[in-house]
């Protein structure tokens, strides 16, 4: 499974976790590409700052309503989704290295979940032969 996490949003760092914790459960190979919102939530310490904590515009108007049924339900923190799904199988998570120069990002700044760099060329050589391609 491929997925490029492009966005930074809370709701879509939980559907990539919960997706790629399902894909190490079902013991395929996950390979994530952070780029642009999805490497800045990767930060150190990003995914704890209440001004990180957004939902996708389109559903801005049920934010209240979504944080309060994840705070209800005790719904884990997505970085905690992650950090399961690689405990469970082989799960890989990249920085891309032009947006990481972007933003004038290091390895070192970003949470001990990240793998390593790595460029569009090698990712998109290793998700041409992936079963399963997500855009998230």
């Amino acid at each position: 499974m491929s997925i490029i996490l492009y966005s930074g949003t809370v709701d879509r760092l939980t559907a990539a976790s919960i997706l790629a914790t399902g894909g190490a459960a079902m013991g395929m190979q996950v390979n994530i590409f952070l780029t642009f919102g999805g490497l800045l939530a990767l930060k150190k310490g990003a995914w704890q700052d209440p001004q990180q904590q957004k939902i996708s515009a389109e559903f801005a108007e049920y934010a209240p309503m979504i944080m309060e049924a994840v705070k209800t339900n005790r719904v884990k923190p997505w970085i905690e989704i992650l950090r399961e799904a690689k405990e469970i199988g082989d799960v890989n998570v990249y920085a891309c290295g032009m947006t990481m120069d972007l933003f004038g990002l290091n390895l070192e700044d970003l949470e001990d979940l990240v793998t390593g760099v790595q460029g569009v060329t090698g990712f998109v050589n290793s998700a041409k032969d992936s079963d399963i391609s997500l855009f998230i």
